[in-house]
């Protein structure tokens, strides 16, 4: 079935099925990776586990970059595919390459140079600032495999085919956590490295999910003369994407400063909260994932009804299952905790913290699939707006606020933030017209 087929005609409950499952199969590799990871740390150093949670903004941002000009890559070839543009859908999928070997470069001079000033930025704990300077430095400058992964991934999943991304997770995530223990500790020989183990694991397993996307991946880039404005294109469709996961670094670095004055414990809980949140995440990450090129295919074709059922299909999808994610946060929170750490002060804080988080859950789901249906459509104010509202008007400024009231009213900026993000992003919905012409026009 081609993409025409596929995305323009074949029921988008049925599409969804199709190219959800190889996704979030791949998440969940990933998710597990996550754990593991923070698991190993956990039990080498607690100052190895409050460094992860440091780094994590740092690991974010390079996702942001990375992944959203694959967005835009994605979105402008499902776009062309949708107006029959073949030949401009290999040039962008050809230009995707090289501006992930920039992105690379770009990750691996400023992660070394400030990295340090980062780790004092962010604790006074010499051990912590240690290891976050290990462990950032390695993760930037050997960050190819992150940035070329990213990208071929995007290009891929924009002609449908979404298996070769999940084996790409699956395999990256199983080297890095096999290399986890024994690059951490040492054993056959190997000497354990701690911490900057952890950190080569890691790279090592991005190598090897983008020597699988490689092959499909890597197209011809566009001529010099066009390379440029197809560069213009990519970045104008996939910066709401950039805007939205790059906004996450700085709330949760922002949040990490305000639950830095309480101590290094709450910042540690709210770290393992983002460790625990990648693993309940899946059905809504693998909808944002799956939404792009249908809604980019379908928007660009006229036919907005199949937009409108896009979204409410996967809203519906993504609800259904984050429901359990927020049971468990209300019910086993304290069990979820000493997964990682048998810290008394961690596991009381963060009790209280998953409690509040699980009840935002829920509007989560609208309030982060609103921007990418904008996003899709090639609406990057409205999807942008959205970003900044929650990103910065909401969540830092109201955790500062509700943490003058003390540690326990700081986790309300959760289940506020989400739910009047998802009250604007329902104000903007409301406002699209009911049928467009092909293009979007």
């Amino acid at each position: 079935m081609d993409a025409t087929e596929l995305f323009g005609e074949e029921k988008i409950s049925k599409i969804l099925f199709k190219l959800a499952p190889p996704v979030m199969i791949a998440q969940l590799i990933v998710a597990l990776y996550n754990i593991v990871d923070s698991l190993f740390i956990g039990r080498y150093s607690p100052e190895g586990l409050t460094a992860l949670s440091i780094i994590y903004p740092v690991q974010l941002l390079m996702i942001a970059l990375a992944v959203g000009t694959g967005v835009g890559v994605n979105t402008n070839i499902a776009a062309k595919l949708g107006t029959g543009e073949h030949d401009e859908a290999r040039a962008f999928a050809g230009a995707g390459t090289p501006l992930a070997a920039v992105l690379w470069l770009l990750f691996a001079v400023l992660g070394f140079c400030f990295m340090p000033q980062y780790a004092a930025m962010s604790t006074d704990s010499e051990a912590v600032i240690a290891d976050v300077i290990v462990y950032g430095r390695t993760i930037c400058v050997m960050s190819f495999g992150l940035s070329f992964e990213s990208v071929w991934t995007k290009v891929l999943q924009a002609y449908g085919d979404m298996k070769t991304p999940m084996r790409a997770q699956i395999v990256g995530a199983a080297v890095n956590i096999a290399l986890d223990p024994l690059l951490i500790f040492g054993a056959a020989g190997v000497p354990g490295m701690g911490i900057r183990g952890a950190a080569i694991a890691t790279v090592i397993g991005q190598t090897a999910a983008a020597l699988i996307v490689f092959k499909g991946g890597v197209r011809r880039p566009p001529d010099v003369s066009t390379f440029l404005s197809h560069t213009a294109d990519i970045y104008r469709l996939g910066m709401p994407n950039i805007l939205m996961q790059a906004a996450y670094t700085f709330y949760i670095l922002g949040l990490n400063l305000i639950l830095a004055g309480f101590s290094d414990e709450a910042v540690t809980a709210l770290g393992l909260y983002y460790k625990w949140q990648t693993f309940f995440f899946i059905p809504l990450e693998a909808m944002q994932t799956c939404i792009v090129p249908i809604v980019s295919f379908n928007y660009a074709a006229g036919n907005m009804g199949r937009c409108r059922e896009t979204l409410r299909v996967s809203v519906l999808f993504g609800m259904a299952l984050m429901a359990i994610g927020t049971l468990c946060f209300l019910i086993i929170p304290a069990q979820m905790l000493r997964v990682f750490t048998s810290d008394a002060l961690i596991i009381s804080i963060g009790t209280t913290g998953f409690r509040f988080v699980g009840v935002s859950f829920i509007p989560m789901v609208t309030s982060l699939i609103f921007p990418v249906l904008f996003q899709a459509m090639g609406m990057s104010i409205k999807s942008s707006a959205l970003t900044v509202l929650r990103t910065v008007v909401l969540f830092v400024p109201l955790g500062y606020i509700f943490s003058r009231f003390g540690l326990t009213l700081f986790w309300l900026a959760f289940p506020v933030t989400e739910t009047v993000t998802t009250l604007a992003g329902f104000a903007f919905y409301r406002r699209l017209p009911k049928t467009i012409s092909a293009a979007g026009k």
